[in-house]
C-alpha cells in the first residue's frame, strides 16, 4: 500500500485525512480558540459532531468573568473562585486563567464580538458567587456571540479546515499503527462521516481535545444533545487519568415547562435581582438555607435548596421572580430569554418563571497541566473535557468560557514551542469492519440510553447515598456487557458510539463518587454530610 510522504494516510484517501498538522476535536472555545492561534504557523483540521455550531459555547447564556473595573482585583476574583470551588481549585491555575483573562476580553473584542457597553467601557453584570460586577456580556446570549466570531475568523483562515458531521470513534495510538507499538502516543482519530457511513483516519503529528462535557448522562440537562461524554471516554480508553467526576454542576435555574426541555435560565437573573419564591406561599426561601448570600450563593447551595423545596413539599417546580424589576430593564437585559417565554405565553415582565434545577456543567474530566498536556503524549485538552484545577468542587459561574480561551491558547502555544520535537506520524491501519455487520436491533441502544440517563438522575443526582451510589454500579456493570457485545458484533453508528461513551462516563461518575468519602461542593451524600479535614482530588487511573 502507498502511503502518503510523511502523514501514514493511504494515497488514495482523500485529501481531509492527511494533509493537517494538528487535529482538534471540537468546534466551540476552546477548539476555534486553539486553532486560530495554530493557523498562523500550522496546517489545522478541526471536526465536528453534528454542525459547528452544536456545542455547549453557542447555548452559554451568561458572560465571560474578567477583572476590568478599577474596584475589583485578580485576588478577589481568585478568593471567589476558590471559596465557590470549595478549596478544591488549584491554586496555581486559578491565578493561571483569571491573570490571563482581560487578554482573552480584548482577543475577543478584535475579533468582533459586541459585547454590551456603558458609554466608552464594557458592561459589567453581577452572578451568583462573584463579590464584585465582572461579568462581561452579549446580551444574555454571550455563547453565541462568541462561537459566531470564532467561526467567522476560523471559516475566513486558509490553513483551517473545518469538517462537520465527524462523530469520533476513538484515538489513533501506537497500536494502530503498521508496525505495532504500545507506547500509546496518540496521532490522531478514527471518525465516523455521519453522512456517508464511513470511517475515516484523521492523523496529525498532534491532536486537541475540546470535545465538551457528559451532562446527557442525567434525563435532566441544560447540555446540547451532542453533550455524551466523548472525549472524557476516548481519552480513558487512550490512557488518560480523570479527575474529580463526582463534581456534576447542577444549575436551579431550568425552565420548567412541559413542551420546552433544556431551556437555561441564567444565573443573571438572579445577579439582576430575581428572587426566588415558593409558588403557593409566595415567599422567599432561600432565607433558610443562605441568609446572607441568599439568591446570590453558589449554584451548588441554591440547587440544593430548591431541590430540598420541592421535595419537602410535594412540588413540581419553585419561582424565578423578576418581575418587581421595570419592565424595560428585563426586556433590556434579557431579550433572549424574554422573548422566548412570551412566545410560550409567560410574560416575565409581569409574572414568575416556574423553573426546577438540571444537570448543567462537568467540572471534573482529563487531568491537564498548565500547558493543557495529558498523560497521553500527542494529545493536548482544553475546555469542558478537562479538570485543570480551575474549578474545583463547583465551578464559579462564567468561569468556563474563559477556561476555554486560556487553556486552547496554552495548548497551541505548547504546541508550537515543541513541534520540532514532535514526531512525523506513521503508516496507520485502516478501520477493520471485516468481523461486523449491520445492526438490525436499534431499539436495544434506544432502551439502554433511557436506562442510564434514568438512572443517572435518580442514583447519582443532587443528592446522594452510598445505597444509591452501588445500586448505579450494579446497573452500569450489567449493560457494559450488553454494550460491548452488542459494540464488538455491529457497525459503528452515531448513536453506539455515543452509547458506548455515555455509559463510560456514567461509569467514572459514579465510581469518583464512592470514593470520596466527604460532602463538599457539588458533591453532596447523606452518608458523609460533614468536610473533610483535607481538600484531595479524586482521581481515577486507566
Amino acid at each position: 500500500m502507498a502511503f502518503k510522504e510523511g502523514t501514514g494516510v493511504p494515497a488514495d484517501s482523500p485529501a481531509h485525512d492527511a494533509l493537517h498538522d494538528v487535529v482538534i476535536i471540537g468546534s466551540g472555545a476552546a477548539g476555534l480558540t486553539a486553532a486560530l492561534a495554530l493557523a498562523e504557523a500550522r496546517r489545522v483540521l478541526v471536526l465536528a459532531k453534528g454542525s459547528l455550531t452544536g456545542g455547549s459555547t453557542a447555548w452559554a447564556q451568561g458572560g465571560i468573568a474578567a477583572v476590568l473595573d478599577a474596584g475589583d482585583t485578580f485576588e478577589d476574583h481568585i478568593r471567589d473562585t476558590m471559596v465557590a470551588g470549595a478549596g478544591l481549585n488549584d491554586r496555581d491555575t486559578v491565578e493561571f486563567v483569571i491573570e490571563r483573562a482581560p487578554a482573552s476580553i480584548d482577543r475577543l473584542c478584535e475579533l468582533g464580538v459586541p459585547f454590551n457597553r456603558e458609554e466608552h467601557a464594557l458592561h459589567l453584570t453581577r452572578e451568583g458567587g462573584h463579590s464584585h460586577r465582572r461579568i462581561v456580556h452579549v446580551d444574555d446570549a454571550t455563547g453565541w456571540a462568541v462561537q459566531s466570531a470564532l467561526l467567522k475568523a476560523a471559516e475566513a483562515h486558509p490553513n483551517i479546515t473545518l469538517l462537520p458531521g465527524r462523530t469520533c470513534i476513538d484515538f489513533i495510538t501506537d497500536r494502530h499503527r503498521e508496525q505495532f507499538s504500545a507506547a500509546g502516543r496518540v496521532w490522531g482519530v478514527y471518525a465516523l462521516c455521519e453522512e456517508t457511513g464511513r470511517v475515516e483516519r484523521h492523523v496529525a503529528r498532534a491532536t486537541i481535545l475540546a470535545t465538551g462535557g457528559a451532562g446527557r448522562v442525567y434525563q435532566f440537562s441544560t447540555a446540547p444533545r451532542g453533550a455524551t461524554g466523548d472525549g472524557i471516554a476516548m481519552a480513558w480508553r487512550a490512557g488518560a487519568r480523570v479527575s474529580n467526576m463526582e463534581m456534576m454542576q447542577f444549575h436551579p435555574t431550568c425552565l420548567y415547562h412541559l413542551e420546552v426541555k433544556n431551556f437555561l435560565i441564567t444565573e443573571a437573573v438572579r445577579g439582576e435581582g430575581g428572587h426566588l419564591l415558593h409558588p403557593e406561599t409566595g415567599r422567599r426561601f432561600m432565607v433558610d438555607y443562605d441568609p446572607e448570600r441568599m439568591e446570590l450563593a453558589p449554584r451548588d447551595v441554591v440547587a440544593r435548596a430548591i431541590d430540598d423545596q420541592i421535595k419537602r413539599f410535594g412540588l413540581d417546580f419553585v419561582h424565578l421572580d423578576i418581575s418587581h424589576q421595570p419592565a424595560d430593564f428585563v426586556r433590556g437585559h434579557f431579550p433572549t430569554i424574554y422573548e422566548k417565554l412570551l412566545g410560550l405565553g409567560l410574560d416575565m415582565t409581569r409574572q414568575p418563571i416556574p423553573v426546577v434545577p438540571a444537570q448543567h456543567y462537568t467540572c471534573g474530566g482529563v487531568v491537564v497541566d498548565l500547558q493543557a498536556r495529558t498523560d497521553v503524549p500527542g494529545l493536548w485538552a482544553a475546555g469542558e473535557c478537562t479538570e485543570s484545577g480551575l474549578h474545583g468542587a463547583n465551578r464559579l459561574a462564567s468561569n468556563s468560557l474563559l477556561e476555554c480561551f486560556v487553556f486552547g491558547e496554552a495548548a497551541a502555544q505548547d504546541i508550537l514551542a515543541r513541534w520540532d520535537t514532535l514526531e512525523a506520524p506513521p503508516a496507520i491501519l485502516p478501520w477493520d469492519e471485516s468481523r461486523v455487520t449491520d445492526s438490525d436491533e436499534e431499539v436495544v441502544i434506544k432502551q439502554n440510553w433511557t436506562e442510564i440517563r434514568r438512572f443517572m438522575w435518580n442514583y447519582v443526582g443532587i443528592v446522594r447515598t452510598t445505597k444509591r451510589l452501588e445500586r448505579a454500579a450494579s446497573r452500569i456493570e450489567l449493560l457494559k456487557r450488553e454494550v460491548e457485545d452488542y459494540y464488538g458484533a455491529f457497525r459503528v453508528t452515531t448513536d453506539l458510539i455515543e452509547l458506548r461513551n455515555l455509559l463510560q462516563a456514567a461509569e467514572l461518575i459514579v465510581q469518583s463518587a464512592l470514593k470520596r468519602k466527604e460532602s463538599r461542593g457539588l458533591h453532596y451524600t447523606l452518608d458523609y454530610p460533614a468536610l473533610a479535614d483535607e481538600a484531595k482530588d479524586t482521581v481515577l487511573v486507566p
